[in-house]
């Protein structure tokens, strides 16, 4: 491995004639520059760019199709639960409770008959005036009659729910992120009526390309920051990722749980969310002292004992700006 001393090379090889050769007597010594490598290289950065959710979404729809008559919310709203999201045209549904209704009285009323008709027939079967085949008909025209009502019954239940399913109501408290139908529009059922956001936690959701869902750390700290001030910080966690890419974009989604997220990050805030990547194993040494022999990269390493310099050839495993990461040097 390298020494404990680098010399920069623009230096080295205007003092410098050769390698490995201590300088004559009579030689002019000139000083040079050496920095002293005695750390290794930390993790980089990776920073992306995402945007606040609600931890829990749900999409509002009806459970039948038909023509919205209006809309009570817009984006934006804060809904409490049981209020008004939107409303269907009841009327042809309004019409089948009242014909459900109908029926139903129709059907009492022939149990209504039903039973005189059996009290008769039993009344005139115990005293012999009857045989017992119309006694049977009448018991099996009662039983007929009460299935008849139960029926019925059924019948204006469903027409009850139907109707109740023409207003959409919040079942939750939360916020109005996005809504899917205008008023006289004909929606389908499930269709999104309205986007609420739920109250409580939020997310972070950042999209992130393939090469750092394999080289990442797995389950790392997530400082985020507000894009438009970073002064607004807080930390996070991977909750939830993704199982499959994006087809267009071949990026993955990650949703990063806010840890008590600061009142500022308000949903549809722009954050940036960075993370420490591993370290790479190899030292740290400043650009300048790279330098270049038989088309590889290369480094003056000083030998503290003989006061002389060698060039010995290295792997660069990182470039920055600031600095270079070698990961392995070897002798010339």
């Amino acid at each position: 491995m390298m020494t404990s001393r680098i010399a920069a090379a623009a230096l080295i090889v205007a003092s410098l004639a050769a390698c490995d050769k201590k300088p004559p007597a009579d030689a002019e010594v000139r000083p040079v520059r050496a920095v002293t490598v005695d750390h290794g290289a930390e993790g980089e950065i990776i920073s992306l760019t995402g945007q606040v959710r609600a931890k829990d979404q749900a999409s509002l729809a009806f459970r039948l199709e038909g023509r919205i008559i209006k809309r009570h919310v817009n984006v934006g709203d804060v809904l409490q639960a049981g209020e008004i999201v939107a409303e269907l045209d009841p009327r042809d549904l309004r019409n089948a409770l009242l014909t459900a209704q109908a029926n139903l009285a129709s059907a009492e009323a022939a149990l209504t008959q039903a039973r005189l008709t059996f009290t008769r027939q039993q009344q005139l079967l115990s005293g012999g005036w009857t045989p017992r085949a119309k006694f049977d008909e009448a018991h099996q025209a009662l039983l007929s009659a009460e299935a008849g009502v139960d029926a019925a019954h059924a019948q204006v239940g469903i027409a009850q729910n139907q109707l109740s399913y023409t207003v959409l109501y919040a079942d939750g408290p939360g916020v109005v992120t996005a809504t899917g139908a205008e008023p006289g529009e004909v929606v389908h059922a499930g269709q999104m009526i309205a986007n609420l956001a739920r109250q409580g936690g939020r997310d972070a959701v950042f999209d992130v390309s393939e090469q750092l869902m394999r080289t990442g750390p797995r389950d790392p700290e997530v400082r985020i920051a507000l894009t438009n001030d970073p002064s607004v910080q807080a930390t996070g966690r991977v909750r939830e990722v993704s199982p499959q890419a994006d087809p267009a974009t071949r990026t993955f989604q990650v949703k990063v749980g806010i840890v008590d997220p600061p009142k500022a990050m308000e949903l549809g805030s722009t954050v940036t969310g960075s993370i420490r990547l591993a370290a790479p194993a190899g030292l740290l040494v400043p650009p300048g002292a790279l330098t270049e022999t038989d088309g590889r990269p290369a480094l003056w390493v000083v030998d503290a004992k003989s006061q002389t310099v060698s060039l010995r050839n290295v792997d660069v495993s990182r470039y920055d700006p600031m600095d270079i990461v070698v990961s392995r040097g070897r002798s010339n």
